[in-house]
């Protein structure tokens, strides 16, 4: 036999409880703090706050200071043989931090309002009735907080959150140069090269600088390309070495950022499979030049399908169409790949023409 329950009454259907809050079980009488009632104390309290609101500026300083100050890189300056920069941006930086947090704990324990509330259970969708309850709560709250009325804790607040949010646009330096014009030139350029480069081109007698085989560094004749064949290839200039010293005319760090850019492919097709009129005007014999950098990413590119002239990017499969002016054809790149504009020097070589005439590599928010 089953009991029988009571019919739910209209407010139950709205979720608004019918009984009152259970009497005090006799909780102990509560305990005003000292800057509750003592205005010295208050004022006191008032004073460390804004102590520890002015550490945080003091530490937000010198993390700035720090990072112009101490050097970085080669003979660094160093504090008990750690690296200067990191110890001093690492303890101003928490040092301020400290400063905020234990700032604004002191000021909810000793100085917002502190009162014992009882509050009823509330349905999960609150009524209007609540919702200006809850506006009044916030005002109330803002109220007690003594902004208001406490001047010195509101602006020490506000300067050292202030402060604080510079820190972050300090350390966006670090993410490096901006590339401004740098990736609107490549090395194929030969009138934006080093005094060095310069001083071995005029060893050569050439205007034109060759499209050779990466790695071995080999110029390529029309000849030793078949249909289908894709050649990974550089300009000649990265395998110079200077006559007297013997040494690479570009070589470290330099070598990696101008191969990083002007690395090509070269793809030969029959010339009656190109389809767009430039691409048949920048070829030799069916033979195409390509940037090797994926314009999505900067990925290198180097998968070919032989017989459709589709070139595809191994990181997210953007794929472009060497037959055509290397249009986007799927994927996330945006632009087609640059194409390098070929010729055939006087001894039968490949050779540029000029530089790419577009950037290279993936967008950037300074292309035009």
């Amino acid at each position: 036999m089953t009991d029988h329950l009571p019919e739910p009454t209209h407010a139950d259907h709205q979720g608004i409880a019918t009984e009152e809050p259970i009497a005090n079980p006799g909780l102990p009488e509560h305990q005003w703090r000292p800057t509750d009632v003592d205005p010295r104390a208050e004022k006191r309290a008032e004073r460390q706050v804004a102590a520890l609101f002015g550490l945080a500026i003091l530490g937000a300083i010198g993390f700035i200071a720090s990072y112009v100050v101490f050097k970085v890189g080669d003979n660094p300056d160093t504090i008990a043989n750690l690296g200067a920069s990191n110890v001093a941006l690492g303890v101003c930086l928490a040092v301020t931090l400290f400063g905020m947090g234990a700032g604004m704990i002191q000021w909810a324990r000793k100085l917002m309002g502190d009162h014992e509330i009882v509050e009823m259970r509330h349905p999960a969708s609150s009524s209007e009735e609540d919702r200006e309850a809850a506006v009044s709560i916030l005002q109330t709250s803002l109220e007690e907080s003594g902004l208001g009325r406490r001047p010195l804790i509101r602006n020490s607040l506000l300067a050292a959150g202030g402060i604080l949010g510079l820190l972050p646009i300090v350390m966006l330096r670090d993410l490096g140069p901006l590339p401004g014009d740098k990736l609107d030139h490549t090395i194929w350029d030969i009138d934006t090269w080093t005094p060095e480069m310069q001083a071995w081109w005029k060893t050569q007698n050439r205007t034109l600088q060759r499209v050779v085989r990466d790695v071995v560094g080999t110029p390529i004749k029309v000849t030793d390309l078949v249909i289908g064949d894709l050649v990974n290839a550089e300009p000649e200039v990265m395998f110079a070495v200077d006559a007297e010293t013997k040494q690479p005319v570009v070589e470290g760090t330099q070598l990696l950022v101008d191969k990083s850019k002007a690395a090509v492919i070269l793809h030969r097709m029959l010339p009656s499979d190109i389809v767009s009129q430039q691409t048949m005007n920048w070829s030799v014999d069916g033979i195409v030049c390509y940037s090797k950098i994926c314009t999505h990413v900067g990925c290198p590119i180097s998968l070919n399908e032989r017989t459709t002239h589709h070139l595809l990017c191994p990181c997210h499969q953007s794929t472009f169409d060497l037959a055509d002016s290397g249009r986007v054809l799927f994927g996330p790149a945006a632009r087609p790949l640059p194409q390098l504009e070929l010729t055939v020097d006087d001894q039968g070589y490949l050779a540029a023409k000029r530089d790419f005439t577009v950037p290279v590599g993936p967008s950037f928010w300074e292309r035009g």
